[in-house]
């Protein structure tokens, strides 16, 4: 079991009202990704989804934000935004948590493929695709689209979100429309 507020208290001990964003949102993401997991009792009974895993994971997926540059919601690093993921996957490994590191990682958006990291120069090291692949990925991946750190307590209406996924292209909407098949 792993103590997620004593790891963020960790690392933004300094930072509470960004403190506040990260653990209001990944609350918010950790409920409805469980929600999901107890309408799949199959994938708990299975062995392939451990609910408390979950919860872990997608209270510990956006930790990497306290490296960038977000000023709206207090994040005051130097990295882009778009970067949160690996670096939270950096933080996560050197915690010794490999398997959580592995959502932060693969939570962006609908998941950000080797291609996009290249063609669109993204920041990101353009080593692998960063998406999502377990089942446990794919839920917190899908769960954190509702949720916005700029707009605390509301939920992402489905059409908004779908909407901002298809300025990220056809690809991007396929995989949206694979997480919601999965998590419906």
């Amino acid at each position: 079991m792993v103590d997620y507020l004593a790891l963020i208290d960790k690392y933004y001990a300094d930072s509470p009202e960004l403190r506040h964003i990260l653990l209001t949102h990944s609350r918010q993401v950790a409920d409805r990704a469980l929600e999901i997991v107890a309408r799949h009792q199959e994938w708990v009974e299975s062995g392939v989804v451990d609910p408390q895993f979950v919860e872990e994971a997608a209270m510990l997926h956006d930790i990497g934000i306290i490296y960038c540059n977000a000023p709206k919601i207090y994040c005051m690093g130097s990295h882009h935004y778009i970067e949160h993921g690996y670096l939270g996957a950096e933080l996560l490994r050197r915690e010794g948590l490999p398997k959580h590191a592995l959502v932060a990682e693969r939570h962006t958006g609908t998941g950000i493929t080797l291609e996009q990291i290249i063609c669109q120069e993204l920041p990101i090291p353009p080593e692998q695709n960063y998406c999502p692949e377990s089942i446990e990925e794919k839920v917190i991946c899908y769960a954190d689209k509702f949720y916005s750190k700029s707009h605390l307590g509301e939920e992402v209406a489905l059409s908004k979100i779908k909407a901002n996924i298809w300025h990220y292209g056809h690809d991007a909407i396929l995989r949206w429309n694979s997480l919601e098949e999965l998590c419906s």
